[in-house]
């Protein structure tokens, strides 16, 4: 993914090959996910990213065979299914895979047709990123505290930002060693992710500081914990008008890419929002 795309901000579509979603959108019917997806491109998705183990910390994990198993039939179909229904054929489509163990990051970056690894693993090692410079993949680096499906409810920071900005200079830099192009590299704060309420206010208040980095930034924004505990909505799929309200504070700190389950209201508000930031009197 190259720096030409950032001159617009890009929507990133949920599709979870799940049975346990957290917002109850999840399927093991490969054709129902392509559906999703499709419908996602012409709502105006232009990444689709696909996970197959919920990140739910009350849910156990499945086998690394078991992800494999759930995501390799929907990266086989992705590219005739997709091409066809796309009305706009100058617009890119990219696919991205949301999973950390590198057992599953080679199987389905040997199918040759992913773009993105989405690893909310925090890259604890270099493996993904070997891999993605072995296959020439971007690589999205999340901050967290620890692995994923371990639950991390009373994390506490002495400085959050100042402990962010060492994790992903770390991350980076083991990246870079790794073999893997800083071109290649997209960050994520990890809304939710090993932070409470006022944590996650504080990342969104002050999403400028990543601009340091000089790397393309994801906000993951859709339905999260903090956007239910400020509306006190327990329902994440009525979560839908918080959500667009990170949206445009996404866009007016300089965010790239926003992952959302709405997509339609999702590229329609960053349509109006974009063009509100990019006018001149």
């Amino acid at each position: 993914m190259d720096s030409s795309l950032w001159s617009r901000p890009l929507i990133m579509g949920i599709v979870n090959i799940n049975d346990d979603s957290f917002s109850g959108d999840g399927t093991l019917d490969v054709s129902e996910a392509l559906d999703r997806a499709s419908l996602m491109v012409i709502d105006g998705a232009d990444i689709i990213d696909i996970g197959a183990e919920s990140a739910r910390t009350n849910r156990d994990a499945i086998s690394c065979a078991e992800e494999i198993d759930r995501l390799l039939p929907f990266i086989e179909e992705w590219p005739d299914f997709i091409k066809p229904r796309d009305p706009d054929t100058e617009r890119k489509l990219f696919l991205s895979v949301n999973s950390w163990r590198p057992e599953v990051v080679e199987a389905v970056l040997q199918t040759g047709k992913v773009d993105l690894i989405n690893d909310i693993g925090g890259l604890p090692t270099p493996a993904n990123a070997e891999l993605c410079a072995k296959y020439d993949s971007s690589l999205l680096i999340m901050h967290t505290v620890g692995l994923p499906k371990v639950p991390h409810f009373s994390q506490e920071y002495e400085n959050l930002w100042l402990e962010m900005e060492k994790f992903f200079r770390e991350k980076i830099e083991l990246a870079k060693k790794s073999g893997l192009s800083e071109e290649k590299i997209i960050l994520d704060p990890g809304i939710d992710f090993a932070k409470q309420r006022g944590d996650n206010l504080q990342v969104y208040r002050k999403i400028e500081k990543l601009q340091q980095f000089g790397l393309p930034i994801l906000l993951p924004i859709s339905r999260k914990t903090v956007i239910g505990d400020v509306l006190e909505i327990a329902d994440p799929a009525a979560r839908d008008a918080g959500t667009i309200a990170c949206l445009a504070r996404g866009i007016e700190a300089g965010a790239h890419i926003f992952r959302v389950h709405n997509v339609k209201a999702a590229a329609q508000s960053a349509q109006v929002l974009n063009a509100i930031k990019t006018s001149h009197e």
